[in-house]
């Protein structure tokens, strides 16, 4: 099932990325950028093959090129439950939580992805799904929210029968993936007529503009996709020398010998016209500001020790800016000072457990099994002959600060966080009872990959156990 899920995702995801090339032309200009950048990159660091045009498609992994996450805003249950059946037909499904509150926004989100290691090499697609907290609003925009989602659906009649067919099948048979592409994209599709009144837009803009993009309009439009570089510092250079509006800094940590987690940069999203009906029903002419192109650097995965120290420097670093009211440029220089203290070799990730790695038998050390007694041998001993080797596990999900971060330098002047944004804990069981399912923990997949890499080694090696 698996394969045809694969399949249907990856049909899926070059469609919608086709849309949006036809909706926002510098999207497929960034594609393009992006592609000349890794072109770049990889004839750098492979120097002596001389003057030749190395194609990035030839020495990059087949997932680059095609690897894409978009984003998506909901307002309701019903929304956030029936787009998680929509992307399980897909193969995708809700992994980790993350707080948005912490980063000024009324929000809460999951990302639907491919959990497998082999369904995330045949096509990676995500899409990282935000919903809207009724409770972190005001009384009076609340009120308006619940009127206005009340009259929209996102999802065609269509659409929710194909979800039921896949859903009695197990599948979605194939002569059916067409139709179900069709009608998908018909959900995250962008208008241009708004379904509130000028007056009530204003209203939601006023409280958070990311209100007023979620409930304005009669779909859960596409605000950003992504693809993925190997180099976001290139990028950055080269949407700056091209004259696209790209935001100041790279989100995230800073450059290093060995990239962690998520760096991501931008380009400032565009002003568009929108109508809007006046209270004569006649539409008239406005403009809203959502939608955007995204690069991103992904890295190695984090384990929860990691992880921590990750914060913990984070939080120092955003503390001494805060105090010095630092600029861009500043924020750069401390974020780079702290993060010296994040080792910053294959090595020490390993040792110091700050990193998931896939171990598997080395090529040579394998001839020489025989000669060995390995059965007495740790793990590490295993390491050090080299019998066995380590790669880094890449990561596959989100950061919400740097999401935040994204997302703040499109808002223009924003107002300041609410209280009730400022006091909000995280709600991931209220999030888990809207989604109508359970949201997968991304350390525990990948705790998994790693142990069953460690599993097979010591299937191989024929050991009773294999001993850290």
């Amino acid at each position: 099932m698996e394969y045809g899920q694969d399949t249907l995702r990856a049909r899926f995801c070059h469609a919608l990325s086709e849309m949006y090339k036809s909706e926002v032309p510098l999207y497929g200009d960034l594609v393009d950028l992006v592609w000349k950048a890794d072109a770049e990159a990889v004839r750098a660091s492979q120097a002596h093959s001389g003057p030749n045009v190395i194609n990035p498609d030839d020495v990059l992994p087949s997932r680059h090129r095609v690897e894409r996450h978009g984003a998506i805003r909901l307002g309701t249950a019903h929304e956030l439950a029936t787009i998680r059946r929509m992307f399980a037909v897909m193969g995708m499904f809700p992994v980790g939580y993350y707080d948005l509150s912490i980063a000024g926004f009324p929000m809460h989100a999951t990302a639907f992805r491919p959990k497998s290691r082999e369904a995330l090499a045949r096509h990676p697609f995500r899409v990282f799904t935000t919903v809207l907290r009724m409770e972190l609003l005001t009384e009076r925009t609340r009120d308006l929210v619940k009127e206005a989602l009340k009259q929209r659906n996102i999802f065609s009649d269509r659409l929710i029968h194909l979800i039921e067919e896949a859903e009695m099948q197990g599948q979605l048979q194939t002569k059916m993936y067409e139709e179900f592409i069709k009608e998908g994209l018909e959900t995250f599709r962008w208008h241009s007529q708004a379904t509130v009144t000028m007056e009530e837009y204003q209203i939601l803009k006023a409280e958070h503009p990311l209100i007023a993009d979620i409930v304005s309009f009669p779909s859960c439009h596409i605000n950003h996709l992504t693809p993925r570089t190997i180099d976001i510092d290139l990028v950055q250079k080269m949407m700056q020398d091209h004259g696209m509006p790209a935001k100041e800094r790279i989100e995230g940590p800073p450059r290093r010998v060995c990239p962690i987690l998520l760096r991501q940069t931008s380009f400032k999203a565009l002003e568009e016209t929108v109508y809007f009906q006046d209270s004569l029903g006649q539409f008239v002419k406005g403009s809203h500001t959502a939608r955007f192109g995204e690069v991103e650097q992904r890295g190695y995965a984090l384990t929860r020790q990691g992880r921590q120290l990750y914060d913990r420097i984070l939080a120092r670093v955003n503390t001494e800016a805060a105090e010095k009211e630092a600029d861009f440029a500043q924020y750069d220089e401390i974020l780079t000072k702290h993060f010296k203290e994040f080792p910053d070799s294959m090595h020490e990730l390993w040792e110091q457990k700050l990193a998931y790695f896939c171990f598997k038998l080395n090529t040579e050390g394998e001839k020489s099994l025989e000669s060995r007694k390995v059965y007495s041998m740790t793990l590490k001993q295993l390491l050090d002959d080299k019998i066995l080797e380590y790669e880094p596990i890449t990561y596959e999900d989100f950061l919400p600060l740097s999401a935040g971060g994204i997302f703040n330098s499109n808002l223009g002047k924003t107002p300041k966080a609410k209280r009730l944004m400022m006091d909000a804990d995280a709600d991931l069981d209220g999030f888990q009872r809207m989604l109508g399912a359970s949201i997968t923990d991304e350390f525990y997949l990948y705790e998994q990959r790693q142990y069953n890499s460690l599993e097979s080694c010591r299937a191989q090696l024929g050991l009773d156990s294999l001993v850290w």
